[in-house]
């Protein structure tokens, strides 16, 4: 016969299946960079012959909330939108007022060969579609490694 200290019942596992799991505080997602899932640019990449399509979801956002820049090699898409919502009754009292501010780029390197006008932007629907053309990678140097003692 097994003896079980009187603190956790007559089942050890008593206590623990009684945990609330089902918390909402257990269902939330981690936050990345600092910034909730939804607030990232969802992007697929498709890989085609003589270069990539990329689509980027930026729901709500239009074409002039978008900026795009080539730099060092490094293609940045940047969004940033500001929103005001003033709704007043018949007597000029506020109902509601509601404002937003926010912004998000997202960086992703092309090689140092493209040039800005290789790359092609479309915006429609709420995505934003890019095309970058491959270019040949640059030789690698290889590097000699020394050995250790």
């Amino acid at each position: 016969m097994m003896f079980v200290p009187s603190i956790f019942g007559d089942n050890l596992f008593d206590d623990f299946m009684s945990f609330p799991f089902d918390d909402p505080f257990f269902d939330r997602k981690p936050a990345r960079q600092g910034r909730p899932e939804n607030h990232l640019m969802k992007t697929d990449i498709r890989e085609t012959e003589t270069g990539y399509e990329l689509d980027i979801d930026l729901p709500g956002y239009t074409k002039d909330d978008v900026k795009l820049s080539l730099k060092d090699g490094y293609l940045t898409v940047s969004a940033a939108k500001t929103e005001n919502k003033d709704e007043k009754d018949s007597e000029g009292k506020y109902i509601r007022r509601e404002r937003y501010s926010g912004s998000m780029n997202r960086t992703f390197f092309v090689g140092n060969a493209v040039t800005a006008e290789e790359v092609h932007a479309k915006f429609e629907d709420g995505i934003l579609k890019l095309a970058v053309p491959k270019k040949d990678p640059k030789a690698v140097e290889t590097r000699n490694f020394i050995a250790i003692e």
